[in-house]
């Protein structure tokens, strides 16, 4: 990958509708030459998705959660850390799911309709965990920066 590569994909994660004759005057390129490079980029994996940003009020799920998740330690290794890792991926309302160091096991970004609906959610996924030891929430009251663009 190179420094034009780079730039192509700085543009385009921003925006995945840009032309290619657009990015191509911005890094020198032919179009036809970024649709090359896009496409290499994509069957190399380095651009693994794209994907609709959706306004998740619009949508009917305002409520965003970030929830801290300590699970029992024993048995080593704990298969069951692997079941909740298979668990969370497959959950819709989970929108990401990180395996962390430090105090928690886990960091997720869960989304909900109502309060109301987080509280099953949590009765469902935690509280009947047995191996859940503890969780912690916190609800988001102003999405400051939401994205997952890579600075490159």
């Amino acid at each position: 990958m190179d420094r034009i590569d780079r730039k192509i994909l700085a543009l385009h994660q921003i925006d995945t509708r840009r032309t290619a004759e657009s990015i191509g005057s911005q890094v020198g390129l032919s179009a036809a030459a970024v649709q090359r490079r896009l496409k290499r980029l994509r069957s190399s994996g380095a651009i693994a998705a794209e994907v609709a940003v959706l306004d998740s009020r619009m949508i009917g799920v305002p409520i965003t959660c970030i929830v801290s998740v300590t699970m029992v330690s024993r048995p080593r290794p704990a298969p069951h850390l692997d079941l909740f890792k298979r668990r969370m991926a497959a959950t819709a309302e989970i929108q990401q799911c990180y395996q962390v160091t430090g105090s928690n096991d886990f960091i997720l970004i869960v989304t909900a309709g109502s309060m109301e609906d987080y509280g099953q959610f949590t009765r469902e996924w935690f509280e009947a965990n047995e191996h859940v030891v503890r969780y912690e929430t916190h609800v988001v009251l102003d999405r400051v920066k939401v994205g997952l663009s890579f600075p490159v």
